[in-house]
């Protein structure tokens, strides 16, 4: 396990921290590990959905009428 020394933390971050902790009945330093893992976690996941979003992207085969296709989809409901 490594250790971090976090110098100049404001100290609103600090008290955000502190009532984190308490409200989960945790240690401070708990709190901090959990929310730096979940932050690691966040951007992983984000990344995944933009990957896969990106692969969905690919451009049309061919040109397309978005008016005529519009319009066909409202003249078949009706």
């Amino acid at each position: 396990m490594a250790t971090l020394t976090i110098r100049n933390l404001d100290e609103r971050i600090k008290r955000e921290l502190r009532k984190r902790a308490a409200i989960r009945g945790v240690s401070m330093e708990q709190e901090v590990r959990d929310t730096l893992a979940d932050s690691i976690g966040s951007r992983r996941r984000r990344q995944s959905i933009l990957a896969e979003l990106e692969a969905l992207a690919e451009p049309p085969l061919k040109p397309f009428d978005q008016k005529r296709l519009s319009d066909e989809m409202w003249d078949e409901g009706m």
